[in-house]
């Protein structure tokens, strides 16, 4: 075995009375991809900030290359070889992408000459395998390329261990394997790969090692051959997991409470056409690009449906606003919690309360704190959210708790029809389930529920009926009986298969 070029030991950090890392253990060797899992929550994002001089450890060592090393800074990470990319890419967008690989260069030649630049640029570029014009401004690249681009900055800067967290969730099936193979070339290349990812099957395609963290401590270290999906998802979540994810009985009703018929939108979606009735959960499913947002965001109001018919309730409706449609108990749950789901700077409470602010004020306009401190703390109970008090900033949360945080600010509306877009993305398996369980009460409560997601086993555990589109169109509606992967991956790529009636 060769010698690991990163190690922690007996790492702990503590902040404030929450202990977040606990005797964390951890060795990185050259030429392996080591996949680390946990629910949020666990100790993942700590653990990568102290790898990489955000965060130093309260008690323990870092060793590089066997010896005992302070990473106090960003700078001191980069100099010892350590880089990580993100979900979320950090790349200027009014820089081209030449510039964006060499932002941090300044003791290069490259950072001052721009031809040196663009040569070196271009030889990065194909050494990864992507095909990117160096000229082009980042604001216009997709997420894959400025992920590419942030790899190819850890390259510049002769990277030895390159952490990738969470790197394929807000990426289309075909650019998630360009990314994971990369992640291949590059551990066969000698750099230590650290792969992050909730979606288990990544980590079974690429992984040589994988390491559990639960509660802030390491749970076990295992090659992957030694591992299935259920002891992997035991280990995160401390108990056993057996038909984890099983579909509920329905509790549907024959009262609608939406009926759309021929709604279309000019350039975007046409032609859409189902029923939604009290107590339903009806799923949308799609590959990327398939307009699924965008009928829901028009049943929003965001952008009104320019022909076709919304029945609500009863009676024919066209929102202009999403006010409109909030006034009418409709509420939407957005899949970007950061941009446009939460306030990340305020307080959990705070947030629990934007969508229904007028309830807690008095008669002076003023916030009635007490009342506001009281529903989010009900909300934390109900909703199982891990936090200390509902005054800490939401942005401190895990993911997980994040959207627990969003659905409470949706539900103290207390809606009639709930639209809920890729309700568990970047959340852990955990998590994931609770979410469900939270889905399935408010149907169970009378609600009709609008589900989107791009997760097969999600659609099929969740939906009463699926409703699959393509490229803006509607190829057919599946009862959940009579569904499987392999039908709506059928009508999702526009294969000719017996649709069957909604």
């Amino acid at each position: 075995m060769q010698k690991p070029i990163l190690e922690l030991i007996k790492i702990t950090k503590i902040f404030g009375q929450t202990k977040a890392l606990s005797n964390m253990s951890l060795a990185l060797y050259p030429g392996e991809v080591h996949a680390i899992v946990g629910e949020n929550g666990a100790g993942k994002s700590t653990m990568i900030k102290i790898m990489t001089g955000i965060y130093q450890p309260t008690e323990g060592q870092i060793r590089v290359d066997g010896n005992v090393r302070t990473i106090s800074n960003s700078q001191i990470a980069r100099e010892a070889g350590v880089a990580a990319i993100y979900q979320e890419p950090m790349v200027f967008p009014d820089l081209n992408v030449a510039e964006n690989i060499f932002i941090s260069a300044t003791n290069d030649g490259a950072w001052l000459n721009p031809k040196r630049q663009r040569q070196k640029a271009n030889a990065l570029i194909e050494h990864i395998g992507m095909a990117l014009d160096v000229d082009q401004i980042a604001s216009g690249l997709t997420l894959a390329e400025q992920q590419a681009v942030e790899i190819a900055r850890a390259l510049s800067q002769d990277v030895r261990v390159l952490i990738m967290d969470e790197p394929t969730a807000s990426l289309s099936e075909h650019e998630a394997t360009q990314l994971r193979q990369i992640a291949i070339n590059l551990a066969k290349e000698g750099v230590a790969v650290v792969y992050i990812s909730h979606r288990l099957e990544e980590i079974f395609e690429i992984a040589d090692r994988v390491t559990v963290i639960r509660d802030g401590e390491h749970i076990s270290t295992k090659l992957i051959k030694d591992v299935t999906s259920n002891s992997m998802i035991s280990e995160m979540v401390g108990r056993e997991v057996d038909n984890f994810f099983a579909k509920a009985p329905t509790t549907k009703t024959d009262e609608i409470l939406l009926k759309v018929s021929n709604l279309s939108l000019d350039g975007v979606f046409e032609d859409i056409n189902f029923d939604l009735h009290k107590g339903e959960i009806l799923c949308f499913s799609g590959l990327i690009g398939a307009r699924r947002t965008d009928v829901a965001l028009s049943l929003f109001g965001v952008a009104s449906h320019s022909s076709g018919s919304v029945i609500y309730n009863g009676q024919e409706v066209k929102f202009g606003s999403p006010r409109e449609a909030m006034d009418a108990k409709i509420a939407y749950v957005s899949e970007d919690r950061r941009k446009f789901g939460l306030a990340m700077p305020m307080s959990i409470q705070s947030n629990m309360s934007l969508a229904t602010l007028k309830n807690f004020l008095n008669r002076f306009g003023l916030l009635k704190v007490d009342e506001e401190r009281k529903m989010a703390t009900n909300f934390k109970q109900k909703l199982n959210i891990k936090t200390e008090n509902v005054e800490l900033e939401v942005g401190m949360l895990s993911g997980g708790n994040q959207q627990k945080v969003m659905l409470a600010k949706w539900l103290n509306m207390k809606p009639n029809l709930l639209i809920f877009d890729e309700p568990t993305r970047g959340v852990d398996v955990g998590a994931k389930v609770e979410v469900h369980n939270l889905i399935r009460e408010f149907a169970a409560a009378g609600g009709a529920v609008l589900v989107i997601s791009s997760d097969l086993p999600e659609v099929l555990s969740l939906g009463d009926r699926i409703l699959v589109m393509r490229e803006g169109k509607q190829m057919g509606i599946l009862s959940n009986e009579d569904s499987n992967q392999e039908k709506i991956m059928a009508l999702a790529t526009g294969q000719n298969i017996q649709k069957e009636a909604s």
